[in-house]
């Protein structure tokens, strides 16, 4: 079946680092990538997403790149803030309702 796979855990980075969380899928289709984010208290939001190969999400700073050669659409920032601090999860169409895990990125 389709899959995604976050082979981060807990992140902790410091002001100004720069963010790199890696996020592969697999699948038979072409699917569109999200990436969500949860931040404390709140449920998860839409941050970013593609819907074909090739798209790039830009939003408050990340950005991820639909790569159909590589199978990734991994989750970039330059410059990360306390703000940033979340669960970010990487999701695939057919996998939106049933997303489990994320990557938690802690200032």
């Amino acid at each position: 079946g389709d899959s995604v796979t976050q082979t981060e855990g807990q992140m902790l980075l410091t002001e100004r680092d720069s963010l790199i969380v890696n996020c592969s899928y697999e699948t038979s289709q072409y699917p569109s990538l999200f990436w969500y984010v949860q931040y404390p208290g709140e449920g998860p939001q839409l941050l970013l997403k593609a819907m074909k190969a090739n798209d790039k999400g830009i939003n408050k700073g990340f950005e991820a790149t639909y790569n159909r050669e590589t199978t990734s659409f991994h989750l970039q920032k330059a410059s990360v803030h306390e703000s940033d601090s979340a669960v970010y999860y990487c999701a695939l169409s057919d996998t939106v309702t049933g997303t489990t895990g994320g990557t938690e990125h802690k200032l």
